[in-house]
């Protein structure tokens, strides 16, 4: 990451974190330690489990999180914050505590995915950028670890950078797609920044720019021989494009010796094209040739392609990956859970609503994944209080906290924390893998969930219980403010 420009998002806030932070200042709270939890509450497209993404770029803008003179004149010039608080922010620098999962990681809703333990007013400033990018990357993330697994082994390229929501949302999300199993993008800069692989052959213009379609394939065959995919449909695709796409690979290609090569189909029928597209290019000894499609594929078209028999090899993904096009928001939130007494101890903190799915699990708390002993497979996440330990050696019995009455008794596993530290004391104490660690890491922890839990439709619903002492405490919180 060193090679990526770093750059400053601290008035990427939202205007009340300004504006608390001011009041906290001047209420005496500046140095009250609070823990807040980032998590989220549904799984886009009815899911069984997201994709943890955006951690690197928490991690960046943590790093480089300071108040410019500009930032400084500009808030001056609003009339709403006092001298203390505008010197508190010129000698801005964020001193508290963060634990993580790792990106990649599945995770469930209702647990943290990222918790904050800082002086209210450097936590509070954290909201609005962790939200917008652990957001972000983690909806984008989960979309692509659906279509990457509807394609069963094929390969998913993701090509949205046009369709976007602007130029960071193009970017990043090739990265977040990246994450959750695509294998390449479109998005040049993605690779440049991220290392994300970016490739691509020709547009519909490049074969309107010649004389023939011949012409344009002939010459693209010339230019790349190493690298020739020939989209075929700029006219049609059946009577003209496969057939000038084999002449061109028998005229430049065979004689270099060069067997694999590649055609794109980006319109029509694309089960029946490719099925047909298929037999041309085996008939003219073209059995190496790939077949690439696009053209608005999601998962539930990709499903059915292959149900169909289409001879697909690659898909090439777009507007309904980098936008998440069927459930665009992923719905994180970022809510006070704790904090420290004057004496160091630890006061839980419930929000209570009468939207139950908006009640927050309190106190600072870790995560343990429950994984079977016999089959690695994960059977139960357990959400506890910080200085709780959970002992594997004995049957533990866990509860579906939104069906009590269902329950199962687990033995012969072992249980993992999951969060791990990021930052201590200010100071960056993680040791950030690389982007294809992410990627392998995300793979080898999908490989730990069930069918069940992974199918698309009416997934098995996963276990994220909290431990007794924890259930206790969320009970009282609750009986107090009924009182």
């Amino acid at each position: 990451m060193e090679n990526v420009k770093s750059l400053n998002f601290s008035m990427l806030c939202d205007f009340y974190e300004l504006t608390m932070g001011n009041g906290y200042l001047a209420s005496g709270m500046k140095d009250r330690i609070t823990y807040f939890d980032l998590f989220f509450r549904t799984v886009p497209d009815g899911g069984g489990f997201a994709i943890a993404a955006g951690l690197d770029q928490v991690i960046e803008y943590i790093k480089n999180l300071h108040f410019a003179p500009e930032d400084i004149d500009y808030l001056r010039g609003r009339d709403l914050f006092t001298e203390d608080f505008l010197s508190y922010l010129e000698n801005f620098r964020f001193t508290g505590d963060i634990w993580a999962v790792p990106e990649g990681t599945p995770v469930f809703p209702r647990e943290p995915i990222l918790t904050v333990r800082a002086p209210a007013i450097q936590a509070q400033l954290l909201e609005t950028y962790l939200l917008c990018t652990v957001n972000h990357q983690s909806l984008i993330a989960t979309k692509a670890s659906r279509i990457c697994r509807a394609a069963d082994g094929r390969a998913v390229l993701e090509f949205g950078s046009r369709r976007a929501q602007g130029s960071d949302a193009a970017i990043l999300g090739a990265r977040a797609a990246y994450i959750g199993g695509c294998a390449g993008t479109a998005c040049t800069l993605s690779d440049q920044l991220f290392g994300v692989p970016a490739g691509g052959t020709m547009a519909h213009a490049w074969v309107q720019m010649f004389d023939t379609e011949l012409d344009a394939f002939r010459a693209y065959c010339r230019t790349y021989p190493q690298n020739a995919t020939l989209l075929v449909d700029t006219y049609n695709t059946l009577q003209s494009g496969i057939p000038n796409a084999i002449r061109a690979f028998d005229e430049i290609l065979k004689p270099l010796g060069i067997t694999k090569c590649g055609i794109r189909l980006d319109s029509g029928d694309l089960a029946w094209l490719s099925r047909k597209a298929r037999e041309m290019l085996d008939d003219a000894g073209w059995t190496e040739c790939s077949i690439t499609c696009s053209n608005a594929l999601d998962e539930y078209i990709i499903k059915d392609l292959i149900r169909q028999g289409a001879c697909i090899d690659c898909f090439g993904v777009g507007e309904r990956l980098i936008t998440a096009r069927s459930e665009p928001v992923f719905g994180g939130v970022y809510k006070l859970t704790a904090v420290e007494r004057e004496d160091g101890s630890i006061q839980p903190k419930i929000k209570i609503s009468e939207n139950l799915e908006k009640i927050t699990n309190p106190h600072f708390k870790k995560i343990y994944r429950f994984f079977a002993n016999d089959t690695g497979k994960a059977l139960a996440d357990y959400l506890c209080v910080y200085d709780e330990r959970v002992d594997d050696s004995k049957p533990l019995t866990i509860f579906d906290p939104d069906a009590t009455w269902k329950e199962k008794t687990l033995t012969d596993f072992t249980a993992k924390e999951i969060m791990v530290p990021i930052f201590q004391g200010g100071e960056l104490v993680y040791d950030r893998p690389t982007l294809p660690e992410i990627k392998a890491y995300c793979a080898e922890q999908l490989d730990t969930l069930w069918d069940e839990v992974r199918r698309f439709e009416n997934p098995h619903h996963y276990y994220v219980d909290l431990s007794q002492r924890l259930w206790n405490i969320k009970n009282d919180l609750l009986r107090d403010r009924k009182r």
